[in-house]
């Protein structure tokens, strides 16, 4: 169609049209991100995007825990100081993740959802890049301030010799919220899946 008859938006509205199609490359990796995750193809070491993003839960509760500091590397080689936090089987109710994307038309929220109702997500082999978190957290067998490269609690992820770590046997969090770099898992299992675009800013929190 020639620009001539092409139909032009209503004033105030949006051209969907273009928003769709600017929107298809992140929408079509963000569920192959998902797709990867819930089949354990996900490397355990990757390079971090530019952009952080929002992980809220009602509960999460996990059995093998262990936390360390780290760097999450960029592929422009920025780097990122995280605790990395692993939990060898985790179970979470009302997952939400969601990240906020620049594109052509504004900003967008991508928003995934999962684990509402009676069938929480469960993962194993957690491995998470935490820039900052909240909630009410229950340890049990609490160990703090154990060198890092000694950990044993989970999956046998370690830290540098001399560096700071921790690690219990089971932890439980309530109202979660967290800002992360990375997600990984050996396998996700996300019940109730749904991924959205959602012009604007929606975050979890």
């Amino acid at each position: 169609m020639s620009e001539q008859t092409e139909a032009t938006p209503a004033k105030g509205g949006v051209g969907w049209k273009r928003f769709s199609l600017a929107l298809l490359p992140a929408l079509g990796a963000a569920g192959a991100l998902v797709a990867m995750t819930a089949q354990g193809s996900i490397a355990a070491s990757f390079a971090v995007s530019g952009q952080n993003f929002k992980v809220s839960a009602d509960t999460l509760e996990g059995t093998g825990f262990a936390q360390f500091g780290e760097i999450a590397t960029g592929a422009d080689d920025s780097a990122h100081p995280v605790a990395l936090s692993v939990v060898d089987d985790a179970t979470l109710t009302n997952l939400c993740q969601s990240v906020l994307m620049d594109t052509p038309v504004g900003e967008v929220t991508l928003l995934v959802n999962a684990g509402d109702g009676d069938t929480p997500v469960t993962a194993d082999n957690l491995v998470i890049d935490v820039e900052q978190l909240r909630g009410d957290a229950v340890f049990t067998e609490m160990q703090i301030g154990r060198d890092a490269s000694t950990l044993e609690n989970a999956s046998g992820e370690t830290g540098q010799p001399g560096g700071f770590g921790q690690q219990a046997e089971t932890v439980t969090i309530t109202d979660l919220e967290q800002t992360a770099w990375a997600v990984n898992a050996g396998t996700f299992n996300l019940s109730g899946l749904s991924l959205s675009v959602e012009p604007g800013q929606h975050e979890c929190f």
